[in-house]
């Protein structure tokens, strides 16, 4: 793998992380249109390149996470202490935060006896040119939604269970992770701020989860040591980029204008249909 390799997909995964256009589904049309390297033969990599997104989120939501932290520790305290759980009458918005980023992460695990058959599909170009079409519909249907006021103090449990419904879904290629949470949220009564904020704050557990499966089958695959300097600088490409990507998705979702994102996706889309029919049909 070059350096230039690195970088691409450094970008590739920042950019489309963050963005409603699916990372995966990207990284699959390149490589098979274009010939151009993919992380998937590299799971060393491939967790790296999760590891700058997750950096990404870190950053920019550094506040959230830390006041999150803190009100973690203070819900174990009032596990095992009968004085602090009467003083609480109530979960603070980030008690329900919490709790809510729990329940959403809950659906993840009924993909996991079926994630050999979504990992097969990456290879079906058609299949994903598809699911970038039906990602493009969701983005400009959700869009129109009428603007919602629920934040992390009036949203329900059933809300996010429902968005973690989305979450787990968009494990397949083509679907867009953040497209189809921030619909779901928009579409659940969410303000375009918390869905945005939701949506990024729900992925960590989930980006984390996955990791920590796939490093020691990334150990056991073998580390080559000499492509080192290529590895960290796809991954500090993938946290910047992240970053800049997570402040657009958030401007755009503000502004009304998630939806313009339909356009790109249909697009591309249609053009890995044809593309796939013509040249495999």
């Amino acid at each position: 793998m070059s350096i230039l390799s690195s970088i691409f997909l450094g970008l590739v995964q920042g950019v489309a992380e963050f963005l409603p256009i699916s990372s995966s589904g990207h990284l699959s049309l390149f490589q098979h249109f274009f010939g151009m390297a993919s992380a998937d033969g590299n799971l060393f990599f491939d967790v790296l390149l999760h590891l700058g997104t997750l950096i990404a989120i870190f950053v920019y939501y550094w506040k959230d996470i830390l006041g999150l932290l803190k009100e973690l520790v203070h819900l174990i305290q009032c596990v095992f202490s009968s004085q602090k759980r009467k003083e609480m009458k109530r979960l603070p918005p980030d008690g329900r935060m919490i709790l809510m980023i729990i329940i959403a992460t809950l659906p993840l695990f009924v993909i996991l006896p079926i994630k050999s058959k979504v990992e097969g599909l990456y290879g079906n170009t058609v299949f994903i040119g598809v699911a970038l079409l039906l990602t493009g519909f969701l983005l400009f249907w959700s869009d129109r939604m009428a603007k919602g006021k629920k934040t992390a103090k009036s949203a329900t449990m059933l809300d996010a269970l429902l968005v973690g419904v989305g979450q787990a879904i968009a494990v397949v290629p083509g679907l867009s992770r953040s497209g189809t949470t921030i619909s779901a949220g928009l579409v659940r009564g969410f303000s375009r701020k918390f869905a945005v904020r939701f949506s990024f704050l729900m992925s960590i557990p989930a980006v984390l989860g996955a990791n920590i499966l796939s490093i020691a089958e990334a150990v056991q695959e073998g580390i080559d040591t000499s492509l080192l300097p290529a590895y960290f600088i796809g991954t500090a490409v993938a946290a910047v980029s992240g970053y800049f990507a997570i402040g657009l998705v958030n401007l755009l979702t503000n502004k009304g204008k998630f939806g313009n994102f339909a356009y790109y996706c249909w697009g591309i889309g249609a053009a890995a249909v044809v593309a796939s029919l013509i040249f495999h049909g």
